[in-house]
């Protein structure tokens, strides 16, 4: 059996995300046998909103495949212009047709192609995107002529609607991957017709931070409900999230599934974000 490992970082937030992927991503990708990279980059802008073209770049550099992102993908202009030119970073599928990229792209990989789709939820979220279910269902025909190992980045908010896709998928996709809440669920699984899956792959950030932001403003806010100001926690430790499915190139079905969870006491983080 030929099978290609696939790795899945959670969103990367801000320079502390971006400095802990540099450091650690190429000892990840030794220990775990890990063949592509697939990393969300929609937190991994300088105030952890957005993302540039010089970031994509910077992650393509240390190894990753094709970059997700979500909601925060509009944040930073200077990046449209980049997602009409390339298709290594995607935006979610279901906002409108004329949004600037594209939110399903293929790579290849030991000599197999790869299809990537990501999507957004609407629960709690944006609720005029189209139907995350049917975009998928419609862009799976599309790259089924192409192959069958098939990932899905579901960029939502709430537990059920990712878990929903999943089982709706189930079979029909290699795997299908949460992101948006930056908390790494413990619940990665196979499902029963051969997808693997997990409902967040978590964040890389600081640890004792708010989802990767300074938590006293936060709290502030909590307290008070008075507007502050949010910004990237650089103190350490910081946490590096994600999974990796091992999928069968045969029959495109995951046959095996692990989280992975790095933390590192002491990462320096820079002052000042050159992105």
């Amino acid at each position: 059996m030929t099978t290609i490992r696939v790795l899945f970082i959670g969103d990367v937030v801000g320079l502390t995300g971006r400095t802990m992927f540099q450091k650690h991503i190429d000892r990840i990708r030794q220990t775990h046998a890990i063949d592509a990279i697939i990393v969300n980059g929609e937190n991994s802008g300088s105030q952890g909103r957005g993302i540039t073209s010089r970031i994509a770049q910077f992650f393509k550099h240390n190894g990753a495949n094709v970059i997700t992102t979500g909601n925060h993908i509009w944040y930073n202009r200077e990046i449209y212009s980049y997602l009409d030119k390339n298709t290594d970073v995607l935006r979610p599928a279901n906002f409108p047709r004329s949004s600037p990229g594209v939110g399903v792209t293929t790579f290849s990989c030991k000599g197999y192609e790869i299809g990537v789709i990501n999507v957004q939820g609407r629960v709690f979220m944006r609720d005029l995107l189209e139907c995350p279910f049917r975009t998928v269902e419609s862009l799976i025909t599309y790259l089924k002529d192409k192959t069958n190992m098939i990932f899905v980045d579901f960029h939502a908010e709430t537990t059920s609607e990712k878990m929903g896709l999943a089982y709706y998928l189930d079979g029909k996709i290699s795997g299908l991957v949460g992101t948006h809440t930056h908390i790494q669920t413990a619940d990665e699984r196979i499902l029963p017709g051969g997808t693997g899956y997990i409902t967040d792959l978590g964040m890389v950030g600081s640890l004792n931070s708010m989802l990767g932001m300074q938590k006293e403003p936060i709290i502030h806010n909590f307290l008070t409900q008075m507007p502050v100001k949010f910004s990237v926690d650089t103190s350490s430790p910081v946490v590096m999230s994600g999974v990796w499915m091992e999928v069968d190139v045969s029959t495109g079905k995951t046959v095996a599934i692990e989280r992975i969870r790095v933390i590192d006491d002491a990462l320096e983080v820079g002052s000042q974000d050159d992105e």
